[in-house]
């Protein structure tokens, strides 16, 4: 042992060596946690925050989401990711690149994916739309939130809300009949960390338990 303050202490190997496999878990942790939170949160019903509404701008509109009516005044202009993000703190969906070009931030309207960051608040009037945040049903997860951990499709997570929406349309659209076809309809959801293989993979299984491909 070196007693000399001026030098690091050595640290056995075998101290400094985390598996993939335990960073996986501790993420799958977090993210299960998020999840109960969100699902608590979706089933009491969207909390409204306050947003500045431009009075020459203001439309009432009257939606559906996650299976909850929500009539409120918004500004015109205001996208559906951040009606979602910042005035109904759903934030599943993220703000990726803001331009429809990541996917990040997807979600279905009227059953059919959509980048919310392009679609305006307005255009759900009367509609139904379901985030990441109601997918499950209770404590249950969906097949296809399943199948991500079970594949460690996932690394940072960031997209991850996105490319289940996306998966779970490409599944009900029936386009997930071969692993080339998948890749073609889930080339509009960006995943920086390139978990592309686990993704297919997923999907591929929560198909097969969906009973569509």
């Amino acid at each position: 042992m070196c007693n000399d303050p001026d030098v690091a202490p050595e640290i056995p190997d075998n101290q400094l060596l985390v598996s993939r496999r335990d960073a996986m878990i501790a993420s799958v942790a977090v993210v299960a946690a998020s999840h109960f939170a969100d699902s608590a949160r979706a089933q009491s019903g969207p909390r409204q925050a306050a947003l500045p509404v431009s009075a020459d701008q203001a439309l009432i509109i009257r939606t559906s989401i996650n299976g909850q009516t929500v009539e409120l005044t918004v500004d015109a202009r205001t996208s559906l990711l951040d009606l979602l993000r910042e005035r109904l703190a759903l934030t599943g969906a993220k703000k990726g690149c803001d331009h429809g070009q990541c996917g990040a931030c997807t979600v279905h309207v009227d059953g059919r994916r959509v980048a919310s960051c392009l679609t305006l608040a307005a255009k759900v009037d009367g509609r139904e739309v379901l985030t990441i945040e109601g997918l499950a049903e209770g404590d249950t997860l969906h097949p296809m939130q399943q199948a991500f951990i079970d594949h460690d499709a996932l690394q940072c997570g960031y997209c991850t809300p996105g490319q289940i929406m996306a998966a779970v349309a490409c599944v009900a659209e029936g386009n997930a009949t071969s692993r080339e076809r998948i890749r073609e309809y889930m080339s509009g959801n960006i995943c920086r960390c390139g978990a592309y293989v686990g993704i297919v993979a997923a999907i591929e299984d929560a198909a097969a338990k969906m009973g569509r491909g």
